[in-house]
């Protein structure tokens, strides 16, 4: 199981990753943070870029910030890390 900490943006105009926010990888959905609504979102969103299904993706801590944790079931930290690169890659060091 892969541990996932996000820096999430609501009320963006599209949902995908959006650079990073130090070493955590920020995410925009366009929903509002009104009544769970963005957590739901948000959810779907990451199931989505990773390929896995919105049911293995757990919130597990910070549901009311915009950096919150995520478990994702069926895949290893390394796996996690290499399909968020892939899809937001890092900018080069300066």
């Amino acid at each position: 199981m892969a541990r996932l900490h996000v820096r999430v943006q609501p009320g963006a105009r599209r949902a995908g990753w959006s650079g990073w926010y130090g070493d955590i990888p920020k995410l925009s959905v366009p929903v509002p943070p009104v009544d769970g609504a963005a957590n739901a979102a948000v959810v779907e969103v990451i199931a989505e870029q990773l390929g896995v299904r919105s049911r293995q993706v757990r919130l597990v801590g910070g549901a009311s910030s915009r950096t919150k944790r995520f478990e994702i079931e069926p895949l290893s930290q390394a796996e996690l890390m290499q399909r968020i690169v892939e899809r937001n890659p890092r900018p080069p060091a300066p």
